[in-house]
């Protein structure tokens, strides 16, 4: 990593071909305590149609926060995420036979003329409208099974999708309508003007779709995590893992998890000095599961607090989210039932453990079973716990909550707060749900 100068404030416009790794040019470094800003470009489907692009995302460079070593880990306080598209196409995908080797996402190749990762220029608009530059072939890897484009409202409020018509004069104007910052490389998904089941309104909550930390090998920002990444295994490019094993360096940067949005508190592992934190991915909104393996991106600028946490040692994610996120269940305790809690230890004898505090771990996994899997090794290495502990604080103060199909998963619980003070991370639970 390069040497910078530390920031109390930094703010960051540049932007991956769609890797995080090591090895990718640094974008500074900002101080323990410190501020990160961001103007993010799109994710998805802009860089999945772009033909140059090494994975699924465009993804800001890396950047390194002060005292941040191996073993440590950073909170990233949530403190701002601002839309700034005002339309978005997206939708279930169709592969383009012969644009792509073992993976769509990141081997890109001509069907043509068979360059790898070939230079496009656009022409027109639809879904035949990215050619490569060498032989005029259609030279994207993607089309829309089922595609439709959203038009927001000036407070980022609600979307409505669009028909034929509206669409078209999105797509006519399409990066301008997707506000992309000027260092973005990607073609706009606009021009492909999808319009199917238009004229229908949806809530919108802005979030991060891909947010965390660098892991210690290369891999495309889209597979940095248990289910996407189980495609790297056994291919043949160059990102290509041999086992399942290698994909444990993984640090689940890209989750999907609706509820990493304004006010939560994320906490990320470091598995390379400095952390590498990288951002984008935003999303207008997103129903759990992101069913159709994709939403509504959006170009959009976020505010990020950062806090070093040395030795906290995690293997993935952990998640404060705002309260009105958790379970029902998972909910800190009102002062009333903390009263009728201790009058029903005292009426049996017990003493009853009062100081809990919400914290949400996040798993991953080629399935939503062996995410969830994977969600109770971490719980129990974190906090100390059997699986059957695990397993009936979460059923009996949380649950499991479905973050992305086919394998991210939030696993909640009610926590001793003496075991997160142990770890380091008391103070931030209790901050962040007022305990």
């Amino acid at each position: 990593m390069a040497q910078h100068e530390i920031r109390q404030e930094l703010t960051v416009d540049q932007y991956t071909l769609g890797l995080v790794g090591p090895e990718q040019e640094w974008a500074g470094t900002v101080a323990d305590g410190g501020t990160i800003r961001t103007h993010t470009p799109p994710a998805c489907w802009g860089p999945m149609i772009t033909p140059d692009f090494r994975g699924g995302h465009e993804v800001t460079r890396p950047i390194a926060v002060e005292n941040a070593d191996v073993g440590d880990a950073i909170a990233l306080t949530i403190r701002d995420v601002e839309v700034t598209s005002v339309a978005t196409s997206t939708g279930s995908m169709a592969e383009r036979e012969g644009a792509f080797g073992d993976d769509p996402f990141v081997d890109h190749r001509c069907p043509e003329c068979g360059t790898e990762w070939p230079e496009s220029i656009v022409e027109g608009t639809g879904e035949d409208a990215i050619r490569c530059a060498e032989c005029g072939a259609n030279a994207s890897s993607f089309g829309f099974e089922f595609g439709y484009t959203v038009a927001f409202d000036e407070e980022r409020s609600v979307g409505l999708t669009m028909d034929d018509a509206a669409a078209e004069e999105l797509a006519e104007d399409a990066r301008e309508a997707m506000a992309l910052p000027e260092n973005s490389r990607q073609h706009p998904i606009l021009l492909y003007k999808p319009s199917e089941m238009a004229g229908t309104l949806g809530h919108l909550r802005p979030f991060i779709g891909n947010v965390g930390t660098t892991p210690p090998i290369e891999l495309p920002d889209s597979h940095n995590a248990g289910d996407f990444g189980q495609f790297l295994i056994g291919a043949d490019h160059d990102w290509g893992l041999p086992d399942e094993e290698a994909l444990g360096e993984r640090t689940d940067g890209h989750m999907d998890i609706n509820a990493v949005r304004e006010g939560a508190v994320l906490i990320c592992p470091v598995k390379v000095d400095g952390g590498g934190i990288y951002v984008g991915d935003l999303h207008a909104n997103q129903g759990d599961g992101e069913l159709s393996l994709h939403t509504t991106d959006v170009s959009g600028r976020t505010e990020l607090g950062i806090e070093v946490i040395k030795g906290l040692d995690i293997d993935g994610p952990l998640l404060l989210p705002n309260e009105e996120d958790l379970p029902h269940i998972a909910a800190p305790y009102t002062e009333m039932e903390r009263e009728t809690g201790h009058a029903l230890a005292d009426e049996h004898g017990v003493e009853m453990q009062s100081e809990m505090g919400p914290i949400q771990v996040i798993g991953s996994g080629e399935t939503v079973n062996a995410a969830t899997e994977n969600a109770f090794d971490r719980a129990g290495d974190l906090l100390d716990m059997s699986e059957g502990e695990v397993r009936g604080r979460c059923t009996f103060t949380g649950g499991v909550e479905i973050g992305r199909l086919p394998g991210v998963v939030q696993l909640t619980m009610l926590a001793p707060m003496d075991r997160l003070e142990e770890r380091g991370i008391g103070k931030l639970v209790s901050e962040q749900y007022d305990l």
